[in-house]
């Protein structure tokens, strides 16, 4: 399990614990973080699951695969440290993971 904190884009933090193996957008679903729509359901096929890593994150969450980068071709306000948080893979070593969320998923 790894306590992630989702914040919102008006600042408002959401700290849960998510379980091991589940994508970063499944422990925001899973107990009600607002902000994350998730339409595709985790299948990267859109991009309304897209977040901010934090700066300290960004080695340990992965690399953007070419899919991830064309989803978020998509989605508003795009920044080098733009994810998709259905591409995140939960692991004991994102403990403490903070990600922020843009003003809207559109």
């Amino acid at each position: 399990m790894a306590k992630i904190t989702y914040v919102e884009h008006d600042g408002t933090e959401h700290t849960v614990e998510v379980k091991t193996g589940m994508s970063v957008m499944e422990g925001a679903i899973k107990n009600n973080v607002p902000g994350i729509d998730a339409d595709c359901g985790g299948a990267c096929a859109c991009a309304t699951c897209h977040v901010y890593v934090d700066a300290a994150w960004d080695g340990k969450t992965g690399t953007k695969s070419a899919m991830e980068e064309s989803m978020l071709d998509f989605a508003e306000n795009v920044e080098s440290n733009s994810r998709l948080s259905c591409q995140i893979k939960v692991t004991d070593d994102l403990d403490g993971l903070v990600i922020r969320m843009p003003e809207s998923q559109h």
